[in-house]
């Protein structure tokens, strides 16, 4: 018993080792938009607190459809890497930047005419609307520095390199900060700017993010051995193709769920302009433990993607089993948290009265709805390890447009349970999701 627990430690221990780093690098980019939140949620007011989270809301659809894309790149990365094929991490690294560069592109233009139109007609605030449209076209911009940062952070981290996109996250938010907090206040002579100066601040920081992350990738001793083969001329369609129809399906999958909650702010949108700014105030909360599970799933999809490359699938079956214990266990611990200290948590982002007392109820319901949102991130993190993305993909369609939606829309509308009854059904889509992506797992590992 002792020797089998001293074996599997060497699992946990490697996983933990991996996602630490990736945990923090996730977080960043939540990080970005809860500074956003904070800063405006003390120093703009409910209004403006109502305008960050629609702006959130819109735009995190579209964000995750490029953060997708770039994500295909990973799991190739480890497998090639576990089969020692260099020359094909290079020629996917180049056909990478090149496909996220065009992706950042079509990006723009899907924020610029498709979020800006879906503000103004699902009957939103007028005053909201206003004051959130120069947020959203500044915060738009920054999808092109972005996508690049996320092709090179990706393609280090499918090697096994995650400490550095970590630092660069770390001072990057630390950045974001003081910037905006400069430009929101108008300091130093500057003209308050509100919810443009947090814009601002984030399109400096993910530019700034993108030249140091691609320096690094490029110059380093690391990547010698792969970016021998690396030439940006060197584009070919199967690479491409290859990286799409991993990055698709993954982009689909955030789409699924963001969108999910998405849709759930413009109902709390609908129920008033406070309910939606405790709507975000939860939300950005609840946003920073999932990115940490994210990173743990991320640490799934390289070690189960580097053992199916070497195709040792008793590896892919243990840090499988590893990456779902390590991420209920730390859903639980903050549930926990979420639970007991739900009264004072919403006043990290927010002094409103009524604000407050709402976010504190949902907090209580968020607690539950963690450990099944760890669960899932992790399912799909394993899947993608091995390949499997299309099923997958089905299942958080089934999980949240067909059960989590429907059931927030009776509940919290039509039953009138209000924003609670909202987030409730969020936390049956899943429970639904984190099920079928456990039973999938348990499928696949049988037939490879």
């Amino acid at each position: 018993m002792i020797q089998k627990y001293t074996s599997n430690k060497i699992y946990y221990q490697s996983t933990i080792a991996l996602a630490g780093p990736v945990v923090i690098s996730q977080l960043g980019h939540t990080l970005v938009q809860t500074v956003d939140t904070v800063i405006i949620g003390h120093f703009a007011g409910t209004t403006s607190l109502a305008a960050v989270s629609l702006v959130h809301s819109v735009f995190m659809v579209v964000l995750v459809i490029g953060l997708g894309i770039a994500y295909g790149l990973t799991p190739l990365i480890a497998q090639e890497n576990g089969k020692q094929n260099y020359r094909n991490c290079a020629s996917l690294l180049s056909n990478s930047l090149w496909l996220n560069v065009a992706s950042a592109i079509l990006l723009f233009l899907l924020v610029y005419f498709g979020s800006a139109y879906a503000m103004q007609h699902t009957g939103q605030n007028p005053e909201v609307v206003k004051t959130a449209k120069p947020y959203l076209l500044i915060l738009s911009l920054s999808i092109l520095p972005l996508m690049i940062f996320q092709t090179f952070k990706q393609f280090a981290e499918g090697l096994g390199f995650t400490k550095q996109a970590m630092n660069i996250t770390i001072w990057g938010n630390i950045l974001n900060v003081i910037l905006a907090i400069i430009l929101v206040k108008g300091m130093f002579g500057i003209t308050p700017m509100g919810v443009k100066g947090v814009g601002i601040a984030t399109l400096i920081d993910r530019f700034l993010m993108m030249v140091v992350m691609a320096w690094y990738v490029l110059r380093s001793s690391n990547f010698k051995m792969y970016l021998q083969y690396f030439s940006l001329k060197f584009v070919e369609f199967s690479r491409v193709v290859a990286i799409i129809k991993i990055g698709i399906p993954v982009a689909m999958q955030y789409v699924f769920e963001i969108g999910a909650f998405a849709v759930a702010a413009l109902m709390a949108g609908r129920l008033g302009s406070t309910e939606q700014a405790a709507h975000q105030t939860a939300i950005t909360l609840v946003a920073m433990t999932y990115m940490m599970a994210s990173g743990i799933a991320s640490a799934a999809t390289i070690k189960v993607g580097h053992s199916f490359g070497k195709q040792n699938y008793s590896r892919i079956q243990n840090f499988a089993k590893a990456s779902y214990h390590l991420v209920v266990i730390f859903m639980l611990f903050f549930a926990i948290i979420f639970m007991v200290f739900n009264k004072y948590l919403p006043y990290l982002i927010t002094s409103d009265a009524q604000v407050l007392v709402i976010a504190s109820q949902l907090l209580i319901i968020a607690g539950i709805f963690q450990i099944f949102d760890g669960a899932q991130v992790v399912g799909l993190g394993s899947l993608r390890g091995v390949g499997d993305v299309n099923i997958p993909t089905l299942i958080t369609f089934i999980s949240y447009w067909l059960i989590g939606l429907p059931f927030s829309y009776f509940l919290g509308v039509y039953l009138h349970f209000g924003i609670n009854g909202i987030w409730y059904g969020l936390t049956l889509g899943l429970l639904a999701s984190s099920v079928l992506l456990y039973l999938r797992f348990k499928y696949i590992i049988k037939i490879v």
